[in-house]
């Protein structure tokens, strides 16, 4: 069956989950709990605990192939599928690095031996990897909306994650890899924003949880004086994040916008009527990149289906 996972800075995605993308390593010595809980190769790992430290390069230590690992076993459960199973791993890379990392990420998640086993909460695994195919993020997202790109000549995607904001102009229906820029202006750097301003302002410690719960407009038990505070902060985030937008050459108030990624639904909502945007389109589901990788890999693989 083929499996689409995100690999995000903020979260790990896939077709039917969504978990942090942090992981907590243990040696051999079992943890107090079992939820989560990875045991590969001799050793213990609690995966979607608090946001791991940046890595720029997800090759540079095991971290995301163990978070893989519990990608695929939650995909395979929400499945019902069998833990002992053969899959392609549909995943995917922004255009900006596309060609420069295709190879070693390939190589990063297709490696021997075959089949890997693990094992994932009270559950073995014995999963053998047939085959890794990467697609341009942010735009496997987009494709899963196709009457967003029909009958428009040119329109900027913006895939808002955890650590970048990644911008591709699509012409036509076609990605313009000319066109495509990074902007180190994810969610991360907003939380990180929102919380400093609150605890220099109250003396509180918010968590992310909670300020993402506020910009979503959602309840908190945090008064009105903090929830202002969280709400201004987004706003200044959303301008600043626009700004760059227009400094990277995307004009936004002519070219129709789609929002995609975990942050989308977020600063959609920060956007104010004086903004004047073309049109704005917001695709708040985080899980869309990997179902978008899953259904080009099934286009491109007939014989092969999701299951």
């Amino acid at each position: 069956m083929n499996i689409g996972i995100d690999h995000g800075y903020y979260a790990i995605k896939t077709r039917h989950c969504s978990f942090p993308a942090g992981i907590t390593a243990y040696g051999s010595q079992e943890p107090y709990t079992r939820r989560n809980l990875l045991e590969f190769g001799g050793n213990f790992y609690l995966c979607g605990t608090a946001r791991q430290p940046l890595q720029k390069d997800k090759t540079r230590t095991d971290s995301y192939y163990l978070l893989t690992l519990a990608a695929i076993a939650q995909e395979l459960k929400a499945r019902c599928a069998p833990p002992e199973c053969s899959i392609t791993i549909a995943a995917g890379l922004p255009l900006t690095s596309f060609g420069r990392d295709k190879e070693k990420f390939t190589a990063y998640l297709f490696r021997p031996p075959q089949p890997v086993v693990f094992r994932y909460e009270d559950t073995e695994y014995r999963v053998t990897i047939e085959d890794v195919r990467l697609f341009p993020q942010g735009y496997a997202a987009v494709l899963t909306e196709p009457d967003l790109v029909v009958d428009e000549p040119s329109l900027l995607a913006m895939d808002i994650g955890g650590w970048t904001v990644d911008l591709m102009r699509i012409d036509n229906g076609v990605p313009n890899a000319d066109t495509c820029h990074s902007l180190e202006l994810g969610m991360i750097r907003c939380m990180d924003t929102v919380r400093e301003e609150v605890q220099r302002q109250t003396g509180l410690s918010v968590t992310d949880a909670q300020i993402e719960q506020m910009l979503a407009g959602g309840p908190c038990s945090l008064n009105e004086n903090v929830r202002q505070i969280v709400r201004e902060q987004g706003r200044s985030y959303t301008e600043r994040l626009l700004s760059a937008v227009l400094e990277a050459g995307f004009d936004y108030k002519a070219l129709p916008v789609i929002m995609l990624g975990g942050g989308a639904a977020i600063v959609s909502r920060q956007i104010q009527p004086n903004i004047n945007m073309c049109r704005l389109a917001a695709l708040p589901d985080d899980k869309l990149n990997a179902i978008g990788y899953e259904r080009i890999l099934a286009q491109m693989s007939p014989r092969v289906g999701q299951s």
